[in-house]
This record gives C-alpha cells, sequence and structure tokens, in this order.
C-alpha cells in the first residue's frame, strides 16, 4: 500500500519525486553529493542564503524536520541531485533535537556534508522583525519578541557549534551572498580556512569568532587628522604602523600563538577558524594587523580577510 503521506517540497513550492520518497530509498555506502545544512537564529538570514544557494544551482528545501534528511537525501539521489541545501531550524520544532544525530549518520554516507550556523545579535534581529512585522515562530500570546529570541538561542545552543558560524548583525544582504559564494566554492577535503576579521568593539564583538585579540592598547593613527579619514589598507597608514615597533610585536605575538593552536583546531576535523582582530572603530589597527597576519599565514593555508567596520562604512 503506498505511503500517503505528503512530500517534502521545496521552497518554490515543487514536490519531491513522490516514487522515489514513498519508497524509503536507502542511500548507499557512499554518495557522490553535497549537502549544505542551514540553521540560525530567526531573522539572521537563512532565506538570504538560501535564495543564494538555488541561484549557484543546488536543490534547496526549506524548514525540513531533521529526522527527514535520510528520506529526503534518499529521494534526491534517486532523482539524480548532487547537490543540495536544507534549512533546518526552530520551525520544525522538537525534531531539531534530531540534527547532531542525522547529522553524524549522514557523514559516514555522503561524500561531502557541511552546516552554516547564521547569527546575529539580539538588538539587530528586533530591528530586522521591526521592519518587516513577521512574526516570530516561538512568539505567542504573553510571550514578546525578546522573550522569543531568549528561547530560541536556548534550544539551539548545541547546534551552533556544529559547523561554520556567520556572524550577519552588520552585513548587507550582498555581503551575505559573497560569504556564502566563498562557502561553497571552497573544496571537500582541503582542510581548515584560517579567516582574519577584523572589527570595532564599539559595534561588539563578532559571535562567529573563535578567537579574539584585543589591539586597542597599539598607537592610533585616529589622532591624525590627516589618517583619521583613511582606512588600514591606506599606505600612509601602512607607513605609519611600520614605523611602531609595538605593532610589530603584536603581530608577531598573534601570529605565533595562532600558528601553535592551528593544528589542534585541524585534529577537530574544523572547516573554518575565526581570528577576530578588534581596535575602537575597526578602522585602522584591527584592519592592518588582519591583514598582516592574512599574509603570514597565506602560503601554508588556506585565508579568508574580512573586516567588518569598513564594509559597514561602504554601505552606509
Amino acid at each position: 500500500m503506498a505511503n500517503r503521506n505528503p512530500c517534502p517540497i521545496n521552497n518554490t513550492g515543487c514536490h519531491l519525486p513522490r516514487l522515489a520518497y514513498t519508497a524509503a530509498v536507502d542511500l548507499p555506502m557512499s554518495v557522490s553529493m553535497q549537502l549544505i545544512l542551514i540553521s540560525g537564529l530567526s531573522g539572521s538570514g537563512k532565506s538570504i542564503a538560501l535564495k543564494a544557494l538555488e541561484d549557484a544551482g543546488y536543490y534547496v528545501v526549506d524548514n525540513l524536520p531533521a529526522m527527514l534528511l535520510p528520506q529526503l537525501m534518499g529521494a534526491l539521489h534517486s532523482a539524480g541531485y548532487a547537490r543540495c541545501a536544507v534549512a533546518v531550524d526552530v520551525r520544525s520544532g522538537e525534531s531539531i533535537a534530531a540534527l547532531p544525530g542525522q547529522m553524524k549518520f549522514l557523514r559516514e554516507l555522503i561524500e561531502d556534508l557541511r552546516f552554516i550556523f547564521l547569527d546575529a545579535r539580539d538588538d539587530t534581529l528586533i530591528a530586522r522583525f521591526s521592519e518587516t512585522r513577521r512574526r516570530h515562530p516561538l512568539a505567542g500570546e504573553g510571550v514578546s519578541l525578546e522573550e522569543a529570541i531568549a528561547r530560541e538561542r536556548d534550544v539551539l545552543e548545541d547546534i551552533s557549534i556544529l559547523g561554520h558560524r556567520i556572524d550577519t548583525s552588520d552585513m548587507h544582504p550582498n555581503t551575505l551572498r559573497a560569504r556564502i559564494k566563498d562557502f561553497i566554492e571552497a573544496k571537500a577535503g582541503e582542510g581548515l580556512t584560517l579567516m582574519f576579521q577584523s572589527f570595532g568593539f564599539k559595534y561588539g564583538i563578532p559571535l562567529d569568532a573563535d578567537m579574539v585579540f584585543d589591539v586597542r592598547c597599539l598607537p592610533n593613527p585616529h589622532y591624525d587628522p590627516h589618517l583619521r579619514p583613511l582606512t588600514g589598507f591606506d599606505p600612509e597608514v601602512v607607513a605609519y604602523f611600520e614605523t611602531q615597533s609595538e605593532v610589530a610585536r603584536m603581530v608577531e605575538d598573534i601570529r605565533v600563538f595562532v600558528a601553535a593552536w592551528l593544528p589542534s583546531f585541524m585534529r577537530d576535523n574544523r572547516s573554518y577558524l575565526t581570528v577576530a582582530i578588534g581596535c575602537t572603530g575597526g578602522q585602522h589597527r584591527s584592519v592592518y594587523i588582519a591583514e598582516r597576519l592574512g599574509e603570514a599565514f597565506r602560503a601554508k593555508i588556506h585565508v579568508l580577510l574580512r573586516h567588518r567596520a569598513v564594509v559597514r562604512r561602504e554601505d552606509a
């Protein structure tokens, strides 16, 4: 007798092949497929990430209960799909707790499985919900938006550490799309990607940082009227820092620390390690030091550089 449960649907409303789904197709021992899982806080940009993946040619499924992942992958494998992206979050209810176990199971079968967790500060999430006038999935009678966000953080706390975390608090949608593009272009098996991210403490510490270094003790070009409007990229600022022995010592100390602990993160099977460098405004010192560290590691490992406050100024 045919299974009458409804088929999962993708975000375009297109049903998966019913025959493959109802037949409960098993995955072979090893499947040459790529699966990107997306999760995160409501309002953190999951829809933007899924759309970017769909535009890149991925078969996209939104709001899938975690326990259905193996059936979905079996159906898509039978239908000939090689690249898939699935969003699993609190809208799935209690089934979200099954995600870690399903990921462990699927990693043994699927050649390339990746996980992205999107996050943002509470004030950013509140502003986004206010702008769009959307209802938070955990909000209800007697539950404020702030309380709903706090509950969602509690539910997702254990899941947030499973993969690559991206803080979208100060990101323009195009910046997030670029981050997703970088993520999917990294080849499986190439090892850990080391990301140096500059930021300004006055805007808050990045939520996706694995290591945070405070360089506010260094000489600040902000107090030079000529250098104030420039950034750590500009030759005048670079020349200024190169005359400061403290700056060179800070760069070397951070380099030695990161290099010493990098093998441990590699053994932990990390895909990304994000090292955040912070100064007051994220414009001069942190940018310069992040760039120097990127140069120091680029010959040894895949390096990405991101400058949060500089992007913030450009988007303003």
